[in-house]
């Protein structure tokens, strides 16, 4: 099982990553389109859909350690807020 710091190491390497290619800065003055839209608008749709996948995958296994959330607490699970 991997350490709790190697995986926020790795979830801050994730998210730099999405950070860091949000903005196409290499196609800014490409005029090549592509199935009709411009490559720069295919980048965002890869980019939504790989930045939709990353969060989904990082609110299913780490959400609750790394956001403070005790596991035992909330609305939910048969307490009352």
């Amino acid at each position: 099982m991997m350490s709790h710091c190697m995986r926020d190491w790795l979830w801050i390497v994730a998210f730099a990553t999405l950070l860091t290619f949000s903005v196409p800065w290499f196609l800014w003055g490409t005029s090549t389109v592509v199935a009709g839209l411009p490559v720069w608008l295919w980048w965002h749709i890869g980019w939504l859909g790989a930045a939709a996948a990353v969060f989904a995958l990082f609110t299913r296994t780490d959400w609750d350690r790394m956001m403070g959330v005790d596991d035992g607490v909330g609305v939910g699970r048969g307490e009352k807020p």
